[in-house]
């Protein structure tokens, strides 16, 4: 539940939801503006409740989207919505055509009450609660999965059962489609215009600590995130201790994740990345050393930031110079 708030809140920041949703679903066109979004309620409608022997009662509940805003494009708006997946749903493409829905009944309701204070309507537009020249919005929703493999439907025909349906009315079925975005194996972060590139690439290297580790000491971003960036990363590598430690790394309002994760390699305490360790400090380093020469730093300069950015001593840090210098 924790790591679901933040991520909820961690999107909900302008810049990083037009950024994702360049992203993911433009291919990186710079599209959608941060100035173009404005927020709207979560709550986009009710579902009605039942008794314990599968009878609607009277009682009903909301339905609360994760993050969902109307995007401004020139004279018309689109809503967009995102919902957070770390399990796979198997009823996704229901669930996300019923918030469709709802919102789309949330907008007609609102065009209805004002259609039927107009005086110029024909009795087809009273009783519809719509014009024939009324609009919607178009809605869309994207989900973000960040467990390992999707293996849900991702449309509804496929939670249909068709056994025996005949042809011709199989294809008079509408479908409904959703979109899936795999986080752990989204590879394009470089469309990111945001730290959303640190935070994806930090999910899908989660379990390759050697690449995770090789990857923040080669990142500078990684000096300087902001908090709530942070607490993303370190609740998706599973490393606790990084959330402990975190008012130890804070320097000038960021927080410094490299020196946090050499911070728990000194103790020894890395919950989450405590397999293969050594070997990924060893390649980090060598990494580091060899992008110094190729862009002709000096050993003196290449020694001081292995000092800087791992935290340890400069006799270490020569002792490393000495065995991969080349």
């Amino acid at each position: 539940m924790e790591k679901d708030l933040q991520e909820k809140g961690y999107l909900c920041a302008p810049e990083r939801f037009a950024d994702l949703i360049n992203g993911v679903v433009c291919g990186g066109k710079n599209i959608v503006q941060p100035s173009d979004l404005t927020e709207m309620d979560s709550q986009t409608g009710y579902l009605r409740a039942f008794n314990g022997r599968g009878r609607h009662t009277r009682q009903s509940r909301p339905r609360y989207r994760d993050v969902i805003r109307k995007a401004a494009f020139g004279i018309n708006f689109m809503v967009v919505g995102i919902e957070n997946q770390e399990e796979v749903h198997y009823l996704m493409p229901l669930r996300c055509m019923s918030y469709d829905a709802a919102e789309y009944e949330r907008q007609a309701a609102v065009i209805g009450g004002q259609v039927k204070q107009r005086k110029d309507i024909t009795p087809a537009e009273f009783l519809s609660g719509f014009t024939k020249n009324s609009r919607l919005y178009p809605c869309v929703t994207l989900v973000l999965y960040y467990g390992k493999d999707w293996d849900g439907a991702t449309n509804l025909h496929s939670i249909l059962d068709f056994t025996d349906i005949p042809e011709e009315l199989r294809e008079k079925v509408n479908d409904y489609r959703i979109y899936v975005c795999e986080v752990r194996k989204f590879d394009k972060t470089d469309v990111f215009q945001t730290d959303l590139k640190q935070v994806f690439d930090c999910i899908r290297y989660a379990d390759d600590s050697d690449k995770l580790f090789e990857l923040m000491i080669n990142d500078p971003v990684y000096q300087e995130l902001d908090e709530e960036t942070y607490d993303v990363i370190a609740e998706h590598i599973k490393t606790v201790e990084l959330l402990k430690i975190k008012e130890y790394s804070r320097v000038g309002g960021k927080v410094n994740m490299c020196n946090a994760i050499a911070e728990l390699i000194q103790r020894g305490r890395m919950e989450g990345l405590n397999q293969g360790i050594e070997q990924g400090i060893e390649q980090g380093v060598r990494a580091l050393i060899e992008l110094s020469i190729e862009y002709s730093s000096t050993r003196e300069e290449t020694r001081e930031r292995l000092v800087q950015k791992l935290q340890i001593s400069p006799e270490t840090a020569q002792g490393y110079m000495e065995r991969y210098w080349i």
